[in-house]
Order: structure tokens, then C-alpha cells, then sequence
């Protein structure tokens, strides 16, 4: 299973193990790692899943993509102790909302959303191959709310890893920036940007192209550019799945997703061969995603607030991969497309991508009033509480769903007391925390204030690191 760069314009491009691209996280050439060729699940190996564990599901859909980095009882026995600490027995369980509609709650990791389910695997899967080489490494991420406390969730206190968040000042929940800036752990340090998150993610991918800075001190990412991560979110696409039918009976699900990293581990796994029928992607008010999908065109716009901030982005770092599939693999062809999208903020239009991209998804924009209205007809109907985000998800799921039979699954991809302003503003009170938030809002917080400028961000982190080196 060797990776490949969506960017290698090469003839034949060159061929990377698993161990590299987890490692490297962005390939040199500034493109994302993806598989050679796809792994595959048919009938078969579908329905041998059918009453396994979350744990067991996973280590068995991943493993192929590992590329023979270890033996397969010892990632089974790693996969088994990432999910132990879930607060739900069935990990990532399923819940009946109406006869066709389900949630996916993907919050019951340690911070409370969906990033938690690759990443507490991601972090330890780091930590083993760096222990092993006897190297260290600093992950940087950035992160529009989640991935940010997920992440630092996953690699606080272990000795072969530095980590370094950066996020956008001012526009994350206050539940999300206390889950990263209360964490006392000598090898977490945060970093508020003046500006956005597509900021953010420039930062790091600039970072990363600077190969003095990234090989002086260890980069790795474990951002969804990193390839890892999408290889542990397609789990939860096959679970669901499996326990719906599959492979007997056909499936649809519906994505909040701003960074297309989410709804493209979904692809992954149709393209695996999972039966998903419909893959619907749901924005907030920052459509760059809708709009492509409606117009062919994908053009930068300005960020704007919304209630579900986690999805506050305008450049969807992950639609590259999607892009380099539909380009028929050319490296070349991706190299050049974005590097005019990097310039100009605008993608080339390329009709017959686009039609291709519009048989494989659907795309729905929800604004902040029809997110609180789906908040509250949720509770109303169901009484359950959902947080902005999935009710974006399911939102979409009403206006697009194709077939009114079809299971259509909603992914939950937050606990609501992670937003309670913005559930507060939809029924009217602010959602109980889980035990996992009740001392947050009483422990200091540890934050540094950056200019949008990438010489005061690797100047800090250089010295930031130094430092606490020479502690």
C-alpha cells in the first residue's frame, strides 16, 4: 500500500511508505498523501463484521492501509486501548431520530466531538513509530475549534512529541479555547492567530514548507492533510453501515464539513465499497463547498462568524484529493490548479470535473437561522439536543435526501454543551456539561496572542521549544 503526493507530476511519482507519510504529514512538494490504489471491502468482508466492536471494526478496515508497519495483533491491541476510554459502549453509536433518519453521535471521546475517534489513535500510532526510531517530533495543527483539544487531547505528556496549536483569536467557542489553553502539560502550547482559520492552516502549511524550520525541528501534522487521520474517520462511515444492513441494504449520509476532510473519509469508504447511495455535504453561511457543488466555480470569499464556528472556513484543504481522483491522478494537473487557487483565489473551472463531482455529492448551505430552527424542531420532535453543527447536518439531510426510504445518517459531531449559547438561542437553555467540562471554566489558561505572520510564529515556536528543552 505506498502513497503517493496528489502534486507528483512524476513518471512513475514516487512511491512512499505508511511510516513516511504519517511522519511527514504534507509531502514536500506542498500536495497530500493518498493511497496507490484502494483497499477493498466486498460482500464478504462486510458482512464479517457484522457484530464486532468498534475497536474490532476499526483495526480490521484500517490495517490494509498500513503498509505492513507492524504485526496485526499488535495494532489490533493499540486500536483496542485508543477507544477504551469512550464513554459510550458502542464508541460511535447510532440513534433513531424518524423512520429513514438517524444520528451518528461521535462525541464520546474525551473532547466531546468527532476528532477524538482518529486522533486518539493517530497520537499513540505517532508516539510508537517515533519511539521506535528513537526520534522526536513536533505536530503542529491548526485548528478551527475541534481537532485543536482533540489533538492535544491525544499527545499531552508524551515524551517523544512536542505539540503547538494554532486558532483563531476570538472566534472559537469559549468550551472549545479552554480545552486547549487550560491544559498544563509542559509539551502543549497554544497559539491564538489574529485572523482565521484558513490563516491558521496557512501558517502551517508554510511552516511546513520551509525545510530548514521543519527539519530543524521534527514537523509532523496531524491535521486531516495528515493522511492518518482519514484513514481512522473512514471507521465510523463502515460501522454505521454494517449495523444499517450493509451490505445487503444502501445507506446516506450527511456531513457538517468545512474542511471536506470529514465527508471525503466518507468517499473513501463508498469507494472501498461500502453501498453509500448519497453523500450530502452541509455548510454554514462559509459555502465555498455548496457553491462549487451548485455552480461549478470555487472561489475564495471572506470568512464569517457563524453559530457553528467549526466550519468557519473558506479554503477546504481536503478537496484536494478529491480534485486529484477526478483529474484522473495527474500530479501535475493538481500542482498547477492550485498553485492558480493559492495565487488568485480561485480554482480553474473544469466542466467535466465538475459534473463528475456533482454524481459523487450532494451540497446544502443552512444559515444561522435555519440551524437554530432545526436546533429547536429536533428537540421538539425527538428531545434530543444537538449542537449547531450536526443540526447543519441535518438540515442538509431534510433538503437534499433523494429518496425518503434511504437511511439517512446525520453525523453528531460535537456534544452540545461544547456550544450552549448557540443551543440556548434555539430552545431557550443551555445544555447540561458532562462531567468530562465541569472544572474547565475553573482552571487558568495558557495562551499566546500572534499576528497573522509567519516570522513571529516560528520565531516563537523556536524559541517556545528551545526553552523548554533547556528546562
Amino acid at each position: 500500500m505506498p502513497y503517493i503526493s496528489t502534486r507528483d507530476g512524476g513518471a512513475p511519482p514516487e512511491r512512499l511508505p505508511f511510516e513516511a507519510t504519517l511522519l511527514r504529514g504534507l509531502a514536500r512538494d506542498g500536495g497530500l498523501f493518498v493511497p496507490e490504489q484502494w483497499p477493498r471491502l466486498d460482500r464478504a468482508a462486510l458482512t464479517a463484521l457484522r457484530g464486532l466492536s468498534y475497536a474490532e471494526i476499526a483495526a480490521a478496515v484500517t490495517y490494509p492501509f498500513l503498509d505492513g508497519l507492524m504485526p496485526a495483533d499488535d495494532w489490533r491491541r493499540m486500536v483496542a486501548e485508543a477507544y477504551r476510554g469512550f464513554t459510550h459502549r458502542a464508541v460511535a453509536p447510532l440513534k433513531q431520530l424518524a423512520p429513514a433518519l438517524w444520528l451518528l453521535e461521535l462525541f464520546h471521546g474525551p473532547t466531546l466531538a468527532f476528532k477524538d475517534y482518529a486522533l486518539q489513535l493517530v497520537g499513540p500510532l505517532l508516539e510508537a513509530v517515533l519511539a521506535r526510531r528513537g526520534e522526536h517530533a513536533t505536530v503542529v495543527v491548526a485548528t478551527s475549534g475541534d481537532t485543536g483539544s482533540a489533538a492535544i487531547e491525544a499527545c499531552r505528556d508524551l515524551g517523544a512529541i512536542e505539540i503547538v496549536v494554532l486558532f483563531p483569536h476570538g472566534r472559537i467557542s469559549e468550551v472549545q479555547r479552554r480545552q486547549m489553553t487550560t491544559v498544563a502539560s509542559s509539551n502543549v502550547h497554544t497559539i491564538a492567530i489574529e485572523g482565521t482559520f484558513d490563516d491558521c492552516q496557512d501558517l502551517v502549511k508554510q511552516m511546513f514548507a520551509d525545510e530548514q524550520f521543519r527539519a530543524g525541528l521534527g514537523l509532523t501534522g496531524v491535521n486531516s492533510i495528515n493522511w492518518a487521520r482519514v484513514m481512522a474517520q473512514v471507521v465510523y462511515y463502515v460501522a454505521a453501515a454494517v449495523a444499517l444492513g450493509a451490505p445487503e441494504r444502501e445507506v446516506g449520509f450527511a456531513v457538517p464539513t468545512g474542511n471536506f476532510g470529514n465527508v471525503y473519509a466518507a468517499h473513501v469508504a463508498r469507494r472501498m465499497g461500502v453501498p453509500i447511495a448519497e453523500l450530502i455535504i452541509a455548510t454554514n453561511r462559509n459555502d465555498i463547498l455548496a457553491r462549487f457543488f451548485a455552480t461549478g466555480r470555487m472561489s475564495i470569499a471572506a470568512v464569517e462568524p457563524s453559530l457553528s464556528p467549526s466550519m468557519d472556513i473558506q479554503v477546504a484543504s481536503n478537496f484536494e484529493r478529491l480534485y486529484f481522483e477526478l483529474a484522473g491522478r495527474d500530479g501535475a494537473a493538481v500542482a498547477g490548479a492550485f498553485s492558480t487557487f493559492r495565487a488568485n483565489g480561485t480554482l480553474p473551472a473544469e466542466p467535466r470535473l465538475w459534473r463528475e463531482a456533482q454524481t459523487l455529492f450532494a451540497a446544502h448551505r443552512v444559515d444561522d437561522g435555519q440551524t437554530r430552527a432545526a436546533i429547536a424542531h429536533t428537540y421538539a420532535m425527538t428531545g434530543e439536543l444537538v449542537d449547531p453543527h450536526t443540526a447543519v447536518a441535518l438540515a442538509a439531510a431534510e433538503a437534499c435526501r433523494s429518496a425518503r426510504d434511504l437511511p439517512i445518517v446525520a453525523l453528531a459531531t460535537a456534544h452540545p454543551a461544547k456550544f450552549p449559547e448557540a443551543v440556548e438561542s434555539a430552545v431557550g437553555f443551555e445544555p447540561e456539561p458532562p462531567p468530562r467540562l465541569a472544572a474547565l471554566f475553573e482552571r487558568p489558561e495558557r495562551v499566546t496572542v500572534l499576528p497573522n505572520d509567519i516570522a513571529a510564529v516560528e520565531r516563537f515556536v523556536a524559541d517556545r521549544l528551545r526553552a523548554e528543552q533547556e528546562a
